[in-house]
């Protein structure tokens, strides 16, 4: 995994590539809106030509298992209880008890509350544990409350923040605002002994209305450190799709030929086949690269995926399909 993402000083940096000294909404403006404007119809004609490749049967179960190890596997209702979310975590330890080879999600994702019980439950495994914050869903709070809900998942053993910006600033054309909020929750990822929690920025594409406004949301929460860029919180529609994801990976790539840094992406809401999985990693293999092909760099927050991914991975396996009640029952929300 080349060009790692590094710890900057996201306000310098921001200057040193706008070519500012001093960083403020006007700058910010005229640099996002500077930006190449996207060509919807070239890029909904990408997208729909992407979902026509032909996978061989070696490749398809690669991509089975690679998309099996991306999932964020998540609950995020507000009947969530400690069992559910011990039953969640027990699942990603072992997501088909018939195939121990099986591999495992990379994440649990839960409410900052109940991320002491999904950190109890798995113990020292690979398997993170990602916390949404920062008012999620909606985002609307003030910034010492977002502060507050960050550090106090990251005292419960978060691995991982997942905030949300403040879609009503960006659309308001507040650029600088959700640029501090984005850098101040990114400072509250590093913990006391020095280590830091990843911070997934989610930006509501479904709120954002045009395509532009994606590619200028992408950016900006990458100027101001951000170490994945995520498109939904998976409570309103559309959610992930695939055009969106397209314009994402294309500024991650970019991002890279600029500064040398990688960036994450996450899809999250509406991906529930195995179908719309692989046809996902046909997209970031070809936009952004063959680096992106790994849990650390691409995860999938669609927990009802996994569900579908382990029935086609045991007809490869086994030859049939051993029906949908041998596999346990998805997590109800779609995330």
């Amino acid at each position: 995994m080349s060009a790692q993402h590094v710890d900057v000083d996201a306000t310098r940096r921001a200057r040193d590539l706008l070519g500012v000294s001093r960083l403020t909404n006007l700058a910010l403006t005229r640099w996002t809106h500077g930006l190449p404007g996207v060509d919807q119809v070239g890029l909904e004609a990408r997208a729909g030509a992407l979902g026509t490749r032909s996978i061989k049967a070696a490749s398809k179960a690669w991509a089975i298992d690679t998309a099996i190890s991306m999932i964020d596997l998540t609950t995020l209702e507000g009947a969530d209880t400690a069992g559910k979310v011990r039953g969640l975590a027990t699942r990603a330890l072992n997501p088909d008890p018939s195939d121990p080879s099986t591999p495992s999600p990379a994440a649990v994702c839960v409410y900052g509350d109940m991320v002491a019980t999904a950190r109890e439950t798995l113990g020292d495994s690979a398997i993170r544990v990602a916390a949404v914050a920062t008012a999620f869903p909606s985002g609307r709070a003030s910034m010492p409350v977002k502060l507050l809900d960050t550090r106090d998942a990251l005292a419960a053993g978060a691995d991982e923040i997942d905030m949300v910006i403040d879609r009503g600033a960006f659309l308001a054309g507040r650029y600088l605002e959700v640029f501090d909020q984005v850098r101040a929750v990114k400072d509250a990822c590093t913990r006391a002994d020095g280590s830091r929690a990843r911070l997934k920025v989610i930006m509501e594409t479904g709120e954002l209305v045009t395509h532009d406004n994606v590619r200028r949301a992408s950016w900006l929460c990458m100027l101001a450190g951000a170490d994945f860029i995520k498109t939904s919180t998976g409570k309103i529609s559309p959610a992930a799709t695939l055009p969106v994801t397209l314009v994402m990976l294309e500024a991650v790539r970019d991002w890279r030929e600029l500064t040398g840094e990688m960036v994450g992406v996450k899809p999250a809401g509406g991906i529930r086949t195995t179908k719309d999985a692989v046809t996902f990693l046909v997209a970031v293999h070809e936009v952004a690269g063959p680096d992106w092909l790994d849990n650390h760099w691409f995860r999938f927050g669609a927990s009802s995926l996994l569900g579908d991914l382990i029935l086609q991975r045991q007809r490869i396996r086994i030859g049939a399909y051993s029906g949908p009640d041998y596999v346990a029952e998805d997590a109800p929300s779609i995330y």
